[in-house]
């Protein structure tokens, strides 16, 4: 028997969460499967990379201070509460690692991020599955999941993949029956993209010791190559990330970027509006091909093609991938009839219509 060095048990028992690119990215390939800005990143932010003089050769700040000012000043937020980092990925990572001990238990909702039992299992954590009420977080669920091992909670609002949302009165509900040694994360990732019924993470961190919020800029601002989240977080949780952080996981091109692309309001107003346009005539589309879909409240939805007298999700999936249409598969969710659609450009939702029209009528002849 061969003697070689091993990964930790819960490492070996890990199902690894990874996007659905497919072997080799095309240009060409119309992906509505990964969640991103549809019409882009704003032109600010490409000038600004391309006039600015960087030296490459110098380390970047730990913490970017124009940066955390921008965010600050847009947002109407406590600078010393701002933490940058590599993707909101990053900072998953870093609260599982700073706050979770082998054995604890951290909750995570049964259709939510796929990196929250992930990073929570390779901290040594005990993911624990708190079960959805019809595709929507359950509350309910989510308290009669606690126990004395609960050292955290992960809730992502609106939730991905669903897309669904729950109310300010049950957010309140749940902060209110969690015990303050508990940690509770709100994944706000989508915020931007709500334009109504979804409070201010921010200010529930401002009114409670247990309480981070996350936010990204790879979906409305539209840089998702140049891997940019941050956290808003009580002062001791952020010296505590802050000790555990690599030092320069932040680079200079995408703090930079960061600092462009919040500051360009107007780039985010058209980029709302276009969400708003398309997903409520997507519905309309939807609708008159007979396509059942759960509608989001960010910038995707679900398409439901659970009927046993219709065409499958992996027949409509291939179909659309024969025309270079991306759509993101849910098996790994534990919902294999079920299609996530991102909105994209207006020529790009014009031919997945049109596309997906004709592999229904094909399918129905």
């Amino acid at each position: 028997m061969t003697v070689k060095p091993m990964p930790a048990d819960a490492i070996q028992t890990l199902v690894s969460y990874r996007p659905n690119f497919g072997k080799k990215i095309s240009k060409s390939l119309i992906r509505l499967s990964v969640n991103e800005n549809g019409i882009g990143c704003s032109p600010l932010v490409e000038e600004a990379i391309k006039r600015n003089d960087i030296d490459f050769y110098r380390y970047p700040a730990q913490q970017d201070e124009d940066l955390i000012e921008s965010l600050a000043l847009r947002f109407k937020l406590k600078p010393e509460k701002i933490l940058i980092g590599n993707g909101s990925d990053e900072l998953i990572y870093l609260l599982c690692t700073a706050f979770l001990n082998p054995g604890d238990e951290a909750i995570h909702t049964e259709y939510g991020f796929l990196v929250f039992p992930q990073a929570i299992k390779i901290a040594g954590g005990v993911p624990i599955v708190a079960p959805d009420d019809n595709f929507t977080v359950s509350v309910d669920a989510i308290i009669s999941k606690l126990t004395p091992k609960t050292k955290m909670v992960f809730l992502a609002n609106p939730n991905n993949p669903t897309g669904s949302m729950i109310s300010d009165q049950e957010l309140t509900r749940l902060i209110v029956s969690i015990p303050k040694s508990v940690l509770l994360v709100l994944d706000w990732a989508y915020y931007e993209y709500v334009t109504s019924g979804l409070s201010d993470a921010a200010k529930l961190v401002e009114s409670n010791n247990n309480v981070v919020m996350l936010r990204t800029f790879s979906k409305l601002f539209g840089i998702a190559a140049l891997r940019l989240g941050w956290g808003y977080c009580p002062p001791d949780i952020l010296a505590t990330l802050q000790s555990i952080r690599g030092p320069f996981s932040v680079n200079q091109i995408a703090a930079l970027a960061g600092r462009v692309a919040v500051e360009d309001i107007a780039f985010q107003e058209k980029s709302v509006a276009h969400n708003k346009f398309w997903m409520n005539e997507i519905i309309n589309r939807f609708n008159d091909m007979g396509v059942k879909t759960l509608e989001g409240q960010a910038n995707f939805m679900l398409l439901d093609f659970r009927n046993k007298n219709g065409p499958s999700a992996a027949y409509i999936s291939d179909h659309l991938m024969e025309q270079g249409i991306q759509l993101r598969d849910m098996t790994p969710y534990g919902l294999p009839e079920m299609l996530r659609m991102s909105i994209g450009r207006t020529d790009e939702m014009e031919k997945f219509t049109l596309c997906l029209r004709k592999i229904l009528l094909q399918e129905a002849s």
